[in-house]
């Protein structure tokens, strides 16, 4: 499973990537969401892929039973979207902003309007 994410995690990276050397700044958006979620699956895959129990510790132990789930890789993730998506709403506001001002979403036509 973890070499079928592997490519999977490559595949998301060469998409993003690829859509942020675009002209449009839409497209550069789009590959910035795309390589977000490219790296959390990256964090999640080298944490290791278990089916374990939570980590609940019962009450006449000092420790979790064996096998449980590591909370630490699912709580970077979920800070990671939570950050990756204040990136991407603050980006769209800029790029709405940007479009307003120079009347494309062209980056090559947006160095022109340079003054």
């Amino acid at each position: 499973m973890e070499t079928v994410l592997a490519f999977v995690i490559g595949a998301l990276y060469a998409a993003g990537l690829y859509m942020m050397l675009r002209r449009s700044i839409v497209k550069l958006i789009i590959g910035l969401a795309i390589l977000g979620h490219a790296a959390n699956l990256l964090i999640f895959t080298a944490s290791g892929l278990t089916r374990a129990r939570s980590p609940i510790i019962p009450e006449a132990l000092s420790r979790p039973l064996a096998p449980f789930a590591d909370p630490l890789p699912q709580a970077l993730i979920l800070t990671a979207i939570v950050i990756g998506f204040g990136v991407q709403a603050f980006a769209l506001v800029l790029i709405h902003r940007a479009v307003q001002t120079g009347g494309t979403d062209d980056l090559d036509k947006m160095k022109a309007t340079d003054t």
